[in-house]
């Protein structure tokens, strides 16, 4: 006899990691579950806060110079733009793409004071078309769910 849980109330995803790849693969997690309706809070600390940084002066998004996690096939240093294109000629996901659908999803995001501080981005413009709340642990422990599941990225 198979026994049937219920699913996790709500998936709290703590995106760490300043490496492309790595906050690409937080938005997918988070828009996947947003889109079975499960409630999402994406945490942005350290080196990923670098990913909510407004445009540069050419327009490009800030992301798009995180670095990969690892270097591409011939040893040389990758850079999430690069990647990016990629994934658009593979029809897979882009950044922005994952980015906005988590903004229609309703995806609650959350940029850490600390975080910001430490990475010297305390006081520089953020994005302007991602609700953003600043808050710190305690704030994002206090919006996760005793019956949800926390992820570290």
């Amino acid at each position: 006899m198979s026994e049937t849980t219920a699913p996790l109330d709500k998936l709290s995803i703590v995106v760490y990691s300043g490496h492309y790849d790595k906050v690409h693969y937080a938005l997918v997690l988070a828009a996947a579950a947003a889109a079975v309706s499960r409630p999402v809070t994406l945490f942005f600390t350290m080196g990923a806060c670098h990913a909510l940084k407004r445009h540069d002066s050419d327009g490009n998004p800030a992301w798009r110079a995180m670095r990969l996690s690892e270097d591409d096939k011939a040893g040389e240093a990758a850079n999430g733009g690069d990647r990016d294109d990629d994934f658009k000629a593979m029809n897979v996901a882009t950044f922005e793409e994952l980015l906005q659908s988590c903004v229609q999803l309703d995806v609650t995001f959350m940029v850490c004071e600390m975080g910001l501080r430490a990475e010297g981005l305390e006081g520089h413009p953020l994005r302007d078309d991602i609700p953003l709340t600043e808050g710190g642990a305690v704030t994002f422990l206090h919006d996760t769910s005793k019956d949800g599941s926390v992820i570290f990225i």
